[in-house]
């Protein structure tokens, strides 16, 4: 048998756009996503003599495509000739689930590159994000991680300078949104503000921290439901009056994240909301994920 542990870490959107839905049911999106430190742990061990299984400190999961850690371990036996029997995947669980942070496809990523390298198939970072583009949208950007612009349904990545150095500040308010009924909403809602992309990408070529922070913002959150919006509104004025360069919402939400310059001021962030909103995260940005397996 062998074994190894690997981490899964959450996404942010530094901004979202939708530009619209395609003929496929799917919607065009413009968004620069970054790794965080935020992680779930993953335990892949193989040889075991069992069928594949999946096993959490949530509860029973899946070994099947509806558990897309699982989907990614079956798609990528398929396209490298391999058996998942024997394979055991035991995850902890520490990313929020339903909060726009990407947990499920870091999972997924973090499966296929853990694999790659327990498996010795040496198959290049190109290769698992197209199987993983089969498994979900931001399953390829999950692999990669780093700074990154995602455009298409998400899967046509750009490599970016990486975000300047700062600590974040997640916090998760105690619901759930519906992606769905989301992009129902957008659809049928005039979008009031869009995202600053291209100055956004030029602060990230300056290196310019705080230009990066003004420029954040996703259009998702002009679709929330307006006693939803006012409190990822007061979410993210709490972290600005304790010194966020920026703050917005990331992916579909619930999650609020700020920057921050100052450990002493993330930290008063974290302190201020950490009570009411017990999934309440402080963690540090992250590059390129291909170097960490």
């Amino acid at each position: 048998m062998a074994v190894l542990e690997v981490k899964a870490y959450a996404k942010l959107n530094l901004s979202l756009d939708v530009l619209g839905k395609r003929p496929d049911g799917y919607h065009d999106m413009r968004m620069v996503m970054q790794t965080v430190s935020l992680s779930d742990d993953i335990r892949l061990e193989t040889g075991t003599g069992r069928p594949l299984r999946m096993e959490s400190n949530l509860g029973f999961l899946p070994a099947n495509e509806s558990n897309l850690a699982a989907a990614a371990a079956l798609r990528l036996c398929e396209a490298a000739g391999a058996d998942a029997g024997g394979l055991s995947i035991d995850l902890e669980k520490t990313i929020p689930v339903c909060a726009g942070l990407a947990g499920g496809s870091a999972d997924a990523a973090a499966v296929l590159r853990g694999m790659n390298k327990l498996l010795g198939l040496g198959l290049p970072g190109e290769r698992l994000e197209e199987i993983g583009a089969l498994v979900g949208s931001d399953v390829p950007y999950c692999v990669r991680g780093g700074t990154v612009l995602a455009e298409g349904r998400g899967e046509i990545l750009t490599d970016l300078p990486l975000l300047p150095h700062c600590l974040v500040v997640l916090c998760k308010p105690a619901f759930s949104v519906s992606t769905p009924e989301l992009f129902r909403s957008l659809d049928g809602c005039r979008i009031r503000r869009r995202p600053d992309t291209a100055g956004l990408l030029a602060a990230l070529e300056q290196g310019d921290l705080p230009g990066v922070a003004r420029r954040m913002y996703n259009v998702f959150e002009d679709a929330l439901p307006a006693r939803r919006a006012q409190e990822i509104d007061a979410i993210k004025n709490v972290m600005i009056q304790h010194g966020a360069l920026g703050a917005s919402m990331s992916g579909t939400g619930p999650t609020v994240f700020g920057l921050f310059t100052q450990r002493e001021a993330a930290q008063g962030a974290w302190a201020a909301l950490k009570e009411q909103y017990p999934e309440t995260f402080l963690a540090e940005r992250m590059g390129n994920l291909l170097e960490q397996v």
